[in-house]
């Protein structure tokens, strides 16, 4: 189990940041993908070995507790022979007492050391799961920087490519980018116009409305009646 914990507590000390320079240095997260896996195989023995234990620790427990309750027993009964004047018996007791009485002692001493192993053991695997959890949200993260960092790159290569293509000295070439262009420019020029022109009729519709409701309402002021 010592070596278990030794690895796993490797695992929990690691330098994320050294990592992540790594990453970084690779263009991929497979240095975090192996490291995710390293956890993941140490955590499932890490669930092994507390379950083992566990069952070490009731198993100590129970018969700690058998054996306690045999020299209660034994206790009773010495006190019960002397009462009767059954010299042997008592004697023949208090030898079995004695030997029941170290199997306790040793058993508890076991008890306290499992019972400690126990907790470490479910300390690190605790630790060790929120380092996953830890771990993943960093590679999730990183991951996003460089997919970032890839579509820059396509980004800034697509726009030299088209500087290039502009600056060709190929007349030709170059020709037909900046009729591309002129294409784009007029129609967002007309597209400009079109919806100036449906401005101006809106609002003259709007005005003519406002002008028509205004002479409704002066001929029913007059009590002439709409033609």
């Amino acid at each position: 189990m010592a070596s278990l914990l030794e690895k796993v507590s490797i695992l929990i000390k690691a330098n994320m940041h050294y990592m992540a320079d790594q990453a970084l240095k690779a263009n991929s997260v497979a240095v975090f993908n192996e490291y995710i896996r390293e956890i993941e195989n140490n955590l499932e023995n890490l669930g092994e070995a507390v379950a083992t234990v566990g069952g070490q620790v009731k198993t100590i427990q129970r018969k700690r507790d058998e054996y306690q309750a045999q020299s209660d027993k034994l206790d009773r009964d010495i006190d019960l022979f002397l009462t009767e004047g059954n010299e042997s018996l008592a004697v023949a007791a208090q030898a079995k007492l004695n030997s029941v009485r170290h199997t306790v002692t040793t058993y508890s001493e076991q008890l306290v050391t499992l019972e400690l192993e126990y907790q470490n053991l479910k300390d690190a695997r605790l630790k060790l799961d929120a380092k996953l959890a830890t771990t993943k949200q960093e590679r999730e993260e990183l991951q996003a920087l460089l997919d970032l960092a890839k579509a820059k790159e396509i980004s800034n290569k697509t726009i030299r490519s088209l500087d290039d293509l502009v600056g060709n000295s190929d007349q030709d070439v170059s020709g037909v980018a900046e009729g591309i262009r002129a294409r784009l420019d007029k129609a967002s020029a007309e597209s400009e116009m079109l919806a100036s022109s449906l401005d101006k009729q809106m609002d003259e519709a709007l005005e003519r409305r406002d002008i028509d409701s205004q002479l409704i309402e002066r001929k029913r002021r007059l009590g002439l009646a709409e033609g």
